[in-house]
């Protein structure tokens, strides 16, 4: 037996085939979907404002309302029934009595299902178990739910049903919404923070002729009329330090990006970022204005200065963690000699007795980088910066003063995995260019992940380039992290999926 034959599903086919029936009769009654009804209240506002009002109070008040929303539930007794309507603020009960609306509107009322959409008016009083209701004197079926909801007490539990019918699950799970809502929070709470600061929000160009800004594999779209491959942005960076050439010397853009690689719990191909850049700044600057940002975050979502993920809890408040990229791979790789952690004959037996491939294009900073992610990143639970990234795998950032092998660059890590990246940015024209021939090398060599040589971006540096700082904030992960979501899945509304099997 298929799983279109299975007892559920011949009963979830016979349900909605009962459900298009009522609506061709409502059709022929003249029901069009109205959108007539307005409504004065919603069920959160009611439910804290008369919260501490007596049946006795609101009777001498007579409050009337006009509330509307999902029908969640529906308790049919006789002459009274009782229900629930859903708004985006909470659920708010309604009786019915047929000795007030009439035996035709009662009657009409005993046929609506769950999931329909329903408008009333009436007064509120309490019930004698001293819940606060409307008594209704008027009612109108707004719109007719054709697919019936989740069993009401076990609701939408699969995962993968969660993700693919996302609207499903916003209307059973409460969490599911709050976890949105309280995404919407944090960007408008950083967004604030930036412009308090004398950011200007801008927007750059979603499909680029040439991608730059990270190491990525870009999607390739085409223009017709243009006559020309376009790449979806894997990050905003190259058009925002223009910006700064051109003089706005504090811009931000919370954008979109994309990367045609894995999906995990962790990575999704479109994802959101917050990318900012501060004329005459440096990633120290960057740093601490990042650790100040995320502190008073955590205070405002009313945490105080502790965030509970996943079963650990983790203090905010205090000052983040610091150490370098060669300092890391020490302390969680006893066994090497740190003073070999640059040469790269050693850093390459370390790779393979580790299982981690070696491309013959890979110099002892790549290596590094690949030791360090392997073996010590998932290990640095507590917030930490971590400084001092190589220059072959930072393109783009400036080289350190004295150490010209590194450069000042940092990573924010929190529960194990890369939040942040930041660095002062390189604005010397001549070594941006040897760089991005470097890179173009790498593509030309199979590496699908390395920059394009961007000419245009060359040209923009030696126009001249303040001294500059660059930041760029996953904000899924952060949301993941600030909410206790272990799949970033779990806070993206639409996140990607492999097909469906029989899709």
């Amino acid at each position: 037996m298929t799983d279109k034959d299975s007892p559920a599903r011949i009963e979830e086919h016979r349900l909605v085939a009962e459900r298009r029936h009522k609506l061709d009769a409502l059709r022929e009654a003249g029901f069009a979907y109205p959108n007539d009804r307005r409504r004065s209240a919603l069920a959160g506002e009611l439910n804290n404002h008369f919260a501490e009002h007596t049946n006795e109070a609101l009777e001498a008040e007579a409050v009337e309302v006009r509330v509307a929303g999902r029908l969640m539930a529906k308790r049919v007794m006789g002459k009274a029934s009782f229900a629930k309507l859903q708004d985006r603020t909470g659920q708010i009960q309604v009786r019915l009595q047929r000795d007030l609306l009439g035996d035709d509107v009662y009657k009409a009322f005993k046929s609506w299902d769950r999931g329909d959409i329903a408008w009333v008016r009436g007064t509120l009083f309490r019930t004698n178990t001293g819940e606060l209701t409307v008594l209704a004197a008027e009612i109108a079926l707004l719109t007719k739910s054709l697919q019936p909801l989740p069993e009401k007490f076990h609701g939408l539990t699969d995962q993968e049903l969660r993700y693919r019918h996302r609207y499903v699950d916003l209307i059973m799970n409460p969490e599911s919404r709050r976890v949105f809502e309280t995404r919407a929070k944090i960007v408008q709470y950083l967004r604030s923070c930036l412009d308090a600061m004398g950011f200007m929000e801008v927007e750059t160009p979603m499909m680029q002729p040439i991608p730059g800004g990270a190491l990525a594999r870009p999607f390739v779209t085409h223009h017709n009329v243009l006559e020309r491959d376009l790449y979806l942005r894997i990050a905003p960076e190259l058009y925002l330090k223009r910006l700064v050439v051109g003089g706005f010397e504090r811009v931000y853009e919370i954008n979109r990006s994309f990367r045609n690689e894995g999906v995990s719990t962790q990575h999704n191909p479109e994802f959101t970022m917050l990318e900012l850049y501060q004329a005459y700044a440096n990633f120290n600057d960057l740093m601490n204005l990042l650790e100040n940002v995320i502190g008073s975050l955590v205070a405002e979502l009313g945490n105080g200065t502790t965030v509970h993920y996943q079963g650990r809890d983790y203090e905010m408040g205090e000052a983040f963690k610091r150490l370098s990229v060669e300092s890391a791979v020490a302390r969680y790789n006893p066994d090497l000699d740190p003073a070999r952690l640059r040469d790269r004959d050693y850093l390459a037996d370390a790779c393979q007795s580790l299982g981690i491939p070696v491309e013959k294009t890979y110099g002892s900073g790549k290596l590094l980088i690949e030791v360090f992610e392997k073996t010590a990143e998932h290990q640095l639970m507590d917030p930490t910066f971590v400084t001092g990234f190589p220059a072959e795998v930072s393109p783009l950032a400036r080289r350190t003063d004295g150490d010209p092998w590194l450069t000042d660059r940092f990573e924010f890590f929190l529960s194990g995995r890369e939040i942040a990246n930041g660095f002062s940015e390189l604005n010397d024209p001549e070594d941006q260019a040897e760089r991005f021939r470097a890179q173009a090398g790498a593509k030309a060599a199979g590496d699908n992940e390395a920059m394009f040589y961007d000419a245009d971006y060359i040209t923009a540096l030696e126009y001249g380039l303040p001294p500059t700082a660059g930041l760029g904030v996953g904000i899924d992960r952060l949301v993941m992290f600030l909410t206790d979501a272990p799949s970033i899945r779990d806070v993206l509304l639409f996140p990607a999926l492999r097909d469906a099997p029989g899709d």
